[in-house]
């Protein structure tokens, strides 16, 4: 696993194109975003995700960060009201759960056809917009056990999968709020 200093992402050309094509490619990562640490890949790539389901030990199915909201548009059922508060919403420490259509990524699609999608407010975020592919948005943790808060802290069973962690110094968040946007009522899902 090599670690890269956010900072060095961002401000860095040459480091930042080598990012979004690793991206682009199927590369495992582990990234900041405006809540926890986070692990991920392109949704596209099945067996990048299917690397990260087996580390994790989840057999569930993982949300995305979605590229831009057309990307949401284009890949989810939404009514137009649940569409106005996703876009109130977005980008933001939220997840919006939602109907998935069937050009969506299978591998984050629920056996109920629903897909959770986020959009982060943090400076990482816009080179997930560059590399303009949905990315496998997931704690990085075991299944079941607190989400490292620290890259030192991410246990060796998901290091050991991960080819580039991005290195943004130590993020004490919680989890993303969860909505349910699946029908014309928004729910809570997670506070």
């Amino acid at each position: 696993m090599k670690i890269v200093k956010l900072s060095a992402v961002l401000e860095k050309p040459e480091i930042k194109g080598k990012i979004v094509e690793g991206m682009r490619k199927g590369d495992i990562f582990i990234y900041p975003t405006d809540t926890i640490y986070g692990i991920g890949c392109n949704a596209d790539i099945p067996g990048s995700v299917e690397k990260i389901r087996s580390a994790k030990g989840k057999g569930g199915r993982f949300s995305v960060a979605a590229p831009d909201k057309e990307w949401i548009w284009d890949h989810a059922v939404i009514s137009r009201g649940c569409r106005d508060f996703a876009d109130s919403l977005l980008p933001g420490p939220y997840t919006i759960v939602v109907k998935a259509r069937s050009n969506a990524p299978k591998s984050a699609v629920s056996r109920e056809k629903s897909l959770g999608v986020r959009m982060y407010r943090h400076p990482f975020y816009g080179i997930i917009r560059e590399a303009g592919v949905p990315f496998i948005s997931t704690s990085v943790n075991l299944s079941g056990k607190e989400p490292a808060s620290r890259i030192k802290d991410v246990p060796d069973r998901l290091k050991n999968i991960t080819d580039v962690a991005i290195d943004a110094g130590e993020i004490r968040g919680h989890a993303s709020r969860v909505f349910d946007l699946r029908t014309d009522e928004i729910g809570i899902l997670r506070h």
